[in-house]
């Protein structure tokens, strides 16, 4: 069964990013305003959503690590976080390439792309500090603690663009678009959430025979800490 899943899901993603990527190219409309430039936007949102996915279920794994002592919950954690740094590079390399010829700049110190940046260190900080902490049970809490902190430029990300003025145009309703144009945003969106769930289930097992490892490994005693000395 976990075989299956796991040849299901980048087959099922694969599809998805073929048909959203044929609707975007081929059926639906260049943009009133952008043109064919927006098309970009069919990857970039969704690598958008992906990234922030990612940091909440870490952010939500990190919690439940610091409330139950889970190593699964930490094992999770750690395999969304570094899913996620993955998704947000992404995000801001196609969002760059979209500024270039829309605002002229491949890079601009707005809110939205700001907020997004700091993001995407933050969790590679996280990433970072884990492989610096030796001990298990303290790696696990500190980078809960981490995360859990991290996460606070999330909600400010989202709703930079309503609270400030920005050259990042607001999330969109649907409503003002045409329905060719969300159904294939929506096919690559699920497309992205399943390549999620794949390179989640892939990583996790990495972390969990990293813990199992650790555990197997006999504790140091007195005289090997003075023999390494």
């Amino acid at each position: 069964m976990r075989r299956l899943i796991d040849l299901g899901l980048p087959l099922l993603a694969a599809v998805g990013l073929i048909a959203g990527g044929v609707l975007g190219l081929t059926v639906a409309p260049a943009d009133r305003d952008m043109g064919d430039v927006y098309r970009i936007m069919y990857v970039h949102v969704p690598a958008a959503w992906a990234a922030l996915l990612a940091v909440t279920v870490t952010f939500v794994a990190s919690l439940v690590y610091l409330m139950k002592s889970s190593a699964r919950a930490d094992a999770v954690a750690e395999a969304s976080a570094e899913v996620g740094v993955f998704f947000g590079a992404l995000l801001i390399v196609l969002g760059s390439i979209w500024a270039r010829p829309t605002w002229g700049v491949w890079w601009d110190w707005d809110p939205r792309l700001t907020t997004a940046a700091i993001m995407l260190f933050a969790f590679a900080g996280y990433l970072a500090l884990r492989k610096f902490v030796d001990d298990p049970e303290r790696r696990a809490t500190w980078a809960a603690v981490a995360a859990i902190i991290a996460y606070v430029d999330v909600p400010i990300l989202w709703f930079s663009v309503r609270w400030w003025r920005s050259l990042h145009q607001v999330q969109n309703t649907g409503q003002s678009t045409a329905s060719i144009m969300t159904r294939s945003l929506l096919f690559n969106a699920l497309a992205f959430l399943l390549l999620y769930v794949w390179f989640v289930r892939l990583r996790y097992r990495v972390a969990v025979a990293r813990q199992q490892e650790e555990l197997a490994e006999p504790p140091a005693t007195e005289a090997d800490v003075a023999h390494g000395a």
